[in-house]
């Protein structure tokens, strides 16, 4: 009998054991679609739900669980310092060039080497700037990644880069017995941009560049952090290898894509350094209309065979070069140095420049990031100075020319006291930002109840910055539970209030009592919590009290909550004035509960929407908010995978880019009715 219970026992065991295989081939296939192909076929909400089931089966039968499964995507405890990984095959970099005087000196040097007479193909791709790094598959298995490091010895990622999503754990179709992939980790321009929002709005200091943002992410010891971040990964060469060989370059990229590895595209394939130079010169004029940025393109000779014959210097590989391109800047005057408080009380240097025309728009402001940086420029209100767009995004001061300095430049003396409320400023152990610790603080206040206003929070139409401001003035408000104490008199007694205007706003704070809990508990500016991990908690935790009270142990069960998050969450909670604004909300109405949205569905599943020019029926965000709810997804930059354009008034190149790639263009009324339809 006990043999016949154990048989069933072990029957059931292969059931289930093959019931989780199904489920991670499952999530397999939609990561890839998401993350690589740039085309999901099921919403977010669907993929969680299935994600979730997993996680469940493996959590109930633990001798179930396999080291490649999504799960394991994001998890691992912190690491006080990463492991030192030697490279079997060095990790080389690249000749560089800058003109194409130097590539033709190249090509002469490899000719003298191969032969005049011989035919050279050439692969041209995009010079992703980012950080290398090489991931070793051992059997199909993801078991190693590291960085470069000094080319022979790197440092073990391997963690973190499990949790990059376009990252395969497990390759398709029939395993290697070793396969070392190598290539870039970098992050989407837009993903960076809505990244840094979230730092400013937190009162952290922003990454200068996606690359930066990348690098940072990649190396953070608490894996949880790393999985926040939306980085990404396209392989452009290859390590070490055991059981396959290849004959041409090209044949290594379509056994990397045929295994669900993304590689570096746009590619190109040309017979002569001539259209190589033509390829990499349009790179360059076409950079901007890329998703991620790239520092130059790059060129390999095609054949194996000629490669090897090339061989190596001590640093680089003669058979490639990368054509870097210069990079966007322009000379200007710093006219002020201005400090400014953020939400959290972080003070932060922003240069007023004298406007100047750089990467095709006129820079008037410029982040000096912190105190610790205007030191190491030994920058000076009055100075000349070099202006750089990082990342062809935020504009960044490269370097200072003393060399003009007329004797009436003044040195920018950091600040002893806060700006806006003379409170003695404060920088805590570890951090290179200067802090004002007054919780009172009225820019605090205001920044903290704008936030908590906002479009992506609690959604108040109406209170913005001016009327914050008017309030605080009154005053009005000493925190955001302030906001639903007020009256329609209230408003009265501030400028440019009539009697509709005040009771349109007094409407707004009743309807925002009713927002999702995931809105109120972003709305709270917590440290580290966005939206997407505000969600997580309201679905987990439920209510507002029992994520207050919730333990660390209990949030690092969250998913994508790590230990250094739920730290910042514990300590966000058990602050007596964040827990006494809780209890004014409660007392006031303010206490929604989870729910799950009754309006979600996955009518647009599997389509990619762009929106371009301006809207006049509704906001970008909210169409894109639309899209998502839908189960579609919202990208900032038109590609061949896109289904729809959505052109409103102004269309500029997203436009024309999309009739070139005959992706289908909607108006916006067009868009609104195919939405009508399909609701």
């Amino acid at each position: 009998m006990a043999f016949s219970t154990a048989s069933r026992m072990s029957e059931n065991l292969k059931k289930i054991e093959a019931d989780a295989e199904k489920r991670r081939e499952e999530l397999r296939r939609h990561d890839h679609a998401y993350y690589v192909l740039d085309r999901p076929k099921i919403s977010d909400a669907e993929y969680d739900r299935l994600y979730r089931k997993l996680a469940d089966l493996e959590t109930q039968f633990p001798a179930i669980a396999t080291p490649d499964s999504p799960t394991r995507r994001v998890g691992g405890k912190p690491v006080s310092s990463f492991d030192q990984v030697r490279h079997r095959v060095p990790m080389l970099s690249l000749d560089n060039t800058y003109s194409e005087e130097e590539v033709r000196e190249w090509l002469e040097r490899a000719r003298r080497i191969i032969g005049e007479d011989r035919k050279v193909e050439f692969v041209v791709n995009p010079k992703i700037d980012g950080l290398s790094m090489s991931v070793i598959y051992e059997n199909g298995v993801l078991t190693e990644a590291s960085t470069r490091g000094d080319g022979t010895t790197g440092e073990d990622v391997t963690l973190n880069a499990r949790t990059i999503r376009s990252l395969p754990l497990k390759l398709k179709g029939k395993p290697f017995k070793r396969f070392e992939v190598r290539g870039e980790v970098f992050m989407n321009v837009a993903d960076f941009l809505k990244m840094n929002e979230a730092l400013v709005a937190d009162g952290k200091e922003p990454f200068a560049n996606p690359r930066n943002f990348a690098a940072g992410s990649l190396r953070q010891k608490d894996p949880s952090l790393t999985a926040q971040r939306p980085l990404r990964f396209m392989a452009h060469s290859y390590g070490d290898l055991e059981g396959l060989d290849f004959t041409t370059y090209t044949e290594f990229l379509d056994a990397c894509e045929a295994a669900g590895v993304p590689i570096a595209r746009p590619l190109t394939i040309v017979k002569t350094i001539d259209d190589a130079l033509k390829v990499a010169l349009k790179l360059n004029e076409t950079r901007d209309r890329l998703s991620f940025e790239i520092d130059g393109a790059v060129a390999r000779i095609n054949d194996i065979t000629q490669q090897r014959e090339l061989g190596f210097t001590a640093k680089s590989p003669r058979w490639a070069f990368a054509y870097k391109f210069a990079a966007k800047q322009a000379t200007t005057k710093v006219l002020n140095v201005i400090h400014s408080v953020g939400r959290t009380g972080v003070i932060t240097p922003a240069g007023q420049l004298d406007p100047v025309p750089c990467g095709g728009v006129t820079i008037s402001n410029v982040t000096l990031h912190n105190y610790d940086e205007v030191e190491r420029l030994d920058l000076r209100v009055g100075d000349t100075v070099v202006i750089e767009r990082a990342g062809e995004v935020i504009p960044k001061v490269v370097k200072v020319l003393p060399e003009k300095r007329t004797g009436q430049e003044k040195k920018v003396i950091p600040p002893t006291r806060c700006p806006a409320c003379e409170t003695p400023v404060s920088r805590i152990e570890g951090e290179v930002a200067l802090r004002c610790m007054n919780l009172n603080c009225p820019v605090q206040i205001a920044r903290s109840v704008i936030h908590f206003a906002s479009r992506d929070a609690m959604d108040i139409e109406g209170m913005g910055e001016a009327v914050v401001q008017q309030l605080l003035d009154a005053p009005g408000l000493k925190d955001v539970s302030d906001i639903f104490t007020l009256t329609q008199d209230d408003f009265l007694k501030l400028e440019l209030f009539a009697e509709k205007r005040a009771g349109n706003l007094v409407k707004a704070i009743e309807k925002a009592k009713k927002q999702p809990l995931e809105r109120l508990i972003y709305g709270l500016g917590i440290p580290d919590v966005g939206e997407k991990t505000a969600f997580t908690l309201s679905e987990r935790f439920k209510d507002l009290e029992t994520l207050e009270n919730a333990s660390e142990d209990e949030l690092t069960r969250a998913y994508d909550v790590g230990p250094v998050i739920a730290s910042s969450i514990r300590q966000f909670f058990q602050l007596p004035r964040v827990r006494e604004t809780l209890k004014k909300l409660r007392k006031l109405g303010v206490d929604p509960r989870y729910k799950a949205d009754p309006n979600a569905s996955a009518r647009l599943s599997g389509k990619t929407v762009v929106f371009t020019g301006e809207l006049t029926k509704m906001t970008r965000e909210e169409a894109e908010r639309l899209v998502r709810t839908m189960g579609g997804k919202a990208t900032g930059s038109v590609s061949a995978k896109t289904d729809f354009l959505v052109a409103g008034d102004a269309a500029g190149s997203k436009l024309k880019k999309a009739q070139t790639l005959g992706v289908k263009v909607l108006t916006e009324d067009a868009f609104l009715s195919m939405i009508k339809k399909l609701s």
